[in-house]
């Protein structure tokens, strides 16, 4: 139990490693070598995990926060129908809900991983 309980505040940076892995898979299927740029939004993540750095994880933490803020209300106007988006974007209803608040859950987990004085 100590083991997980050692790895369980490294959560957040491999969620966001994932994601921008598959992005840049995704991206790259499409684009090509345009796709190697979207690799350089995971080097913090990587650095918080090799070299934890409390202002980095802040920065971080908030940074996601606003940014999934801003996913969650694009998400709760498209389920209003405050503002109508095409056939294409209402396929990606679901999936985009449930990307946008466990984005909001694991910004958070950041910042409170911040806010601990032992990281």
């Amino acid at each position: 139990m100590k083991d997980l309980n050692k790895y369980i505040k490294y959560i957040p940076y491999l969620y966001f490693l994932i994601f921008i892995g598959l992005w840049f898979t995704d991206v790259n299927r499409n684009s090509g070598v345009f796709a190697f740029p979207i690799l350089i939004f995971g080097i913090p993540f990587v650095w918080q995990i090799i070299k934890p750095n409390n202002k980095l994880n802040f920065a971080l933490g908030t940074t996601f926060v606003c940014l999934s803020s801003y996913f969650i209300l694009a998400y709760l106007s498209d389920v209003l129908n405050i503002i109508s988006f095409g056939k294409t974007a209402k396929q990606f209803i679901i999936i985009g809900g449930l990307l946008s608040f466990s984005n909001f859950a694991m910004s958070l987990w950041i910042i409170r991983n911040s806010l601990k004085r032992a990281f």
